[in-house]
């Protein structure tokens, strides 16, 4: 009988996420128990590729928040199309008061935001609230509350209790701390750079004509350069752009064209400071501990 985590760890696999064991525990866990998952990390690790990948492994909806300084409720769970409102109050003009008003506050003028529209799906989706860390404190509040009961009450219409319970995927790049109660309410993950076995092996994921050997010298390179004093570490994305390019270039190894290599580097290095730091010389240096 196959390990529960392999299994996982496969399905992701199945769809171009190359999780670590640990991930592959922790979105078993999740499923198992019905409860958030907290995924923290560095940007440019692949927290939010996770919700996607879930969803893609289970043919369900992905309904994305993305967190931001000042989001509000208004903006996370509904609003009133107010400008429909306007039209049709206006178009009433003599009705009944108390039937304009029924009217104009139903079903046909709400607009559902994503944390209203993940818990009204007939089938249950994922929802991806990435970058939990950029919302403040009080809507970080709203949210644990809503994630306890599934069900919100608008005033107008009353409790809206969920059709279906998500997948929720939650995200941060660690910008602030989280609240104790939100991390007693999940389970939690830290994302990691990974290694350069499986960062090889995600290359060849997304990459599947890549020769080998060039996979396993970029992954090392990218690794090597994780380890320099970056101001912006590269994540998996760049090394993929990077990996794409250099195949594209017909590169078969990267001491072959060390000129190329570092011109180049500009898929994976984003901030005039460490372009900077990472002179001809600094890559050549690089270079010579690439396998």
């Amino acid at each position: 009988m196959p390990i529960p985590f392999e299994t996982i760890a496969a399905q992701l696999a199945g769809v171009g996420y190359i999780p670590d064991r640990g991930l592959a525990a922790a979105v078993w866990l999740m499923q198992t128990l019905s409860r958030p998952l907290l995924l923290e990390g560095e940007a440019g690790v692949g927290k939010t590729e996770v919700g996607r990948a879930l969803a893609r492994t289970r043919d369900a909806k992905l309904i994305r928040l993305q967190c931001y300084e000042g989001l509000d409720q208004s903006a996370a769970l509904y609003e009133w199309n107010y400008q429909r409102q306007l039209l049709a109050i206006k178009a009433r003009e003599g009705a009944d008061a108390q039937a304009v008003e029924e009217h104009v506050f139903s079903e046909k003028y709400l607009l559902e935001r994503p944390l209203l529209a993940a818990i009204r799906q007939e089938r249950p989706p994922v929802l991806l609230i990435d970058e939990i860390d950029r919302a403040d404190e009080e809507f970080e509040a709203f949210l644990l509350e809503l994630l306890a009961d599934f069900q919100v009450t608008i005033p107008e219409l009353g409790t809206i209790v969920a059709t279906t319970i998500p997948l929720v995927v939650l995200t941060s790049n660690g910008t602030r701390e989280l609240s104790d109660a939100l991390r007693r309410r999940c389970l939690y993950h830290y994302v990691d750079f990974p290694d350069i076995d499986r960062e090889a092996r995600i290359i060849l994921s997304h990459l599947p004509r890549i020769d080998v050997a060039l996979a396993t010298q970029i992954a090392q390179m990218v690794g090597l350069l994780r380890k320099e004093d970056l101001r912006k570490k590269p994540g998996v994305a760049e090394t993929l752009d990077w990996a794409a390019t250099l195949a594209g270039l017909d590169l078969r190894h990267l001491r072959d064209e060390p000129e190329l290599v570092h011109e180049t580097l500009a898929c994976v290095i984003k901030t005039a400071e460490d372009r900077s730091r990472l002179t001809r010389e600094v890559s050549s240096r690089l270079l010579g501990m690439v396998a």
